[in-house]
């Protein structure tokens, strides 16, 4: 008699919800049908699902760690002042964001420019020809914001 070897699991946030998941999600609800259900519907957002076949990995993982108290990952915060310091234009943008007098106190490098605060800010902005963080920029929209600080600048000092 030859006994099949069972498939090992394969686990990804878009794949569908394992063996192990649905049954921790029903122990859960102490086998109760109708809060398995509601958890369900709260994860899927729609109030016909009822069926935990029909979760992803991800939402199970989201199920289960409300269920059990366990924070939910926060995600992460984009700065759009990051940058390279061995990118040449980016050392040319913390000149001008230095010069346009975006800056803050550092304790070890004194005044320093404000790249994750008043530049961080005005990226996001109307005023900023390109809104991505400085880090995923093409050499191209890098230039375009070089440009627009630039213009700031000259502006700046041509009121003096």
């Amino acid at each position: 008699m030859t006994t099949k070897a069972k498939q090992p699991v394969i686990y990804g946030d878009d794949l569908p919800i394992t063996a192990f998941q649905i049954k921790r999600i029903r122990q859960n609800c102490n086998f109760d049908e109708d809060i398995k259900e509601e958890w369900v519907q709260w994860v899927t957002g729609d109030v016909n699902c009822t069926s935990l076949k029909s979760l992803t990995q991800a939402q199970a993982v989201k199920i289960l760690r409300q269920q059990t108290g366990e924070p939910q990952p926060k995600e992460q915060a984009v700065n759009y002042g990051a940058f390279d310091l061995k990118n040449q234009k980016h050392k040319v943008i913390l000149s001008l964001v230095h010069q346009n007098q975006w800056t803050k106190q550092h304790p070890r490098h004194g005044e320093v420019a404000d790249m994750d605060g008043a530049f961080a800010s005005w990226l996001q902005s109307d005023k900023s020809p390109i809104k991505k963080p400085l880090m995923k920029m093409t050499p191209e929209e890098t230039e375009k914001i070089i440009k627009a600080l630039g213009g700031m600048v000259g502006s700046k000092y041509k009121k003096r």
